[in-house]
């Protein structure tokens, strides 16, 4: 089975398609560039293309030539979507284009399902069916794998199951985390606007403050996960933005308070609770002041479940890549959410954690951060699990 000493040979290559990504970052749908070098590579390698799937998506397709895969296919997702921030890094290779980077790795996401195309393509007898590599857009926020789906991304590429991987700062390099049922949180967004009828700061007395229930109700919004969520579940509720007044008038109580936040949660129930709840403790806080409430829920991301027999594939192809002590097949669930989770929901498959490298490996900065950089070292490590789950799928060892 390949391991990442048999791709040595691609690592220089991987290399700079990987810098060349992160040197030119494209925001979600608008990944042309990204994209055009994606379908040309796997146009030159003889592997059957198809772009615009999902705006800017691309779908490469290459049928093996051995048994006993058949008629079996299966779909390998990567995201090639950069973040709308700036980079700190300093790196030789950092983003020529300002205020975009690529802060999660997903230029080596889409590195590595390359490097697994190309040599995949050059060892077709080594598996049979066909392999349908998914290069999604717009992961950030946007929801790309959605758009992918409503665009017939399964009807017009049939998968028996699909794959994805995402890298981890502060994971050993050389060591992968699964595990199977909830493995990432269903990602919501939702805001409060608060309406009195402001007034005069010196006379808060003959108006409503909807600054104070604003307050009330941010302390309160904890109390709905302390005190509403059983302990045997896990959620978060968080406030990221507070608007009301003016800078230039302090001495102006606000007539209107607005609040947003995100929600994370790994279940359906828990994802409704929320929803219930944050509306009624709104609601019962305004009414208190004497203010009133209106509330927004947004469902965005639905949480991401790994299927029990494609969790165990996937442990098997991480054990053959990296060796099984290096695989924690039961990791702990993670508050953060991934759009592969619509893919997940459509077909089953699994979602694998690959370290990016602690301290004194060159990838302990956090995803989403400026300092962040994808750590080139484990490119082949991700290329030869790829090539080890198609092996697993439809090689010899299915």
């Amino acid at each position: 089975m390949p391991t990442p000493e048999d791709l040595s040979p691609l690592a220089e290559d991987m290399t700079a398609w990987r810098r060349d990504f992160h040197r030119h970052p494209e925001l979600g749908f608008e990944e042309t560039r990204t994209a055009g070098i994606v379908a040309d590579l796997l146009k030159q390698w003889g592997i059957t293309v198809a772009e615009g799937i999902g705006v800017t998506g691309v779908v490469g397709s290459l049928t093996g030539t051995r048994g006993p895969g058949g008629n079996r296919a299966i779909g390998l997702r990567a995201d090639m979507d950069a973040l709308a921030m700036p980079e700190m890094t300093g790196a030789a290779y950092a983003s020529t284009v300002p205020g975009k980077m690529h802060a999660c790795g997903h230029d080596g996401h889409t590195t590595m399902l390359l490097g697994a195309a190309r040599w995949l393509a050059a060892n077709r007898d080594r598996f049979g069916g066909t392999v349908h590599f998914i290069f999604q857009p717009a992961e950030e926020g946007l929801g790309g794998a959605r758009v992918m789906i409503e665009e017939g991304l399964f009807e017009k590429f049939p998968c028996d199951v699909v794959y994805g991987m995402h890298n981890m700062p502060g994971f050993p390099v050389g060591h992968f985390a699964i595990r199977t049922g909830a493995m990432l949180a269903s990602s919501d967004s939702w805001e409060v606007v608060f309406k009195g009828t402001g007034g005069h700061g010196a006379m808060p007395d003959r108006g409503t403050d909807p600054t104070f229930v604003a307050a009330q109700f941010i302390v309160a919004v904890q109390g709905i996960v302390g005190r509403n969520v059983p302990p045997s579940q896990a959620a978060v509720l968080s406030v990221g933005h507070i608007a009301a007044g003016t800078p230039g008038s302090p001495n102006v109580i606000p007539s209107e308070v607005l609040i947003r936040g995100t929600a994370r949660s790994f279940s359906a129930d828990v994802r409704n609770l929320l929803e219930k709840r944050l509306a009624e403790v709104a609601s019962g806080i305004a009414q208190a002041g004497g203010c009133e409430a209106v509330s927004k829920y947004h469902r965005r991301y639905p949480a991401l479940v790994n299927a029990a027999e494609q969790t165990s594939i996937a442990v098997e192809a991480a054990a053959l890549t990296v060796g099984r002590e290096h695989v924690e097949a039961n990791t702990s669930p993670l508050a953060g959410a991934e759009d592969f989770a619509f893919m997940l929901e459509k077909k089953p498959g699994a979602y694998i954690m690959i370290g990016n490298g602690g301290a004194g490996e060159g990838g302990c900065q956090n995803v989403h951060s400026p300092l962040y950089d994808f750590n080139d070292q484990i490119l082949t490590t991700g290329a030869a699990y790829w090539m080890n789950l198609v092996q697993l799928e439809l090689g010899d060892a299915a």
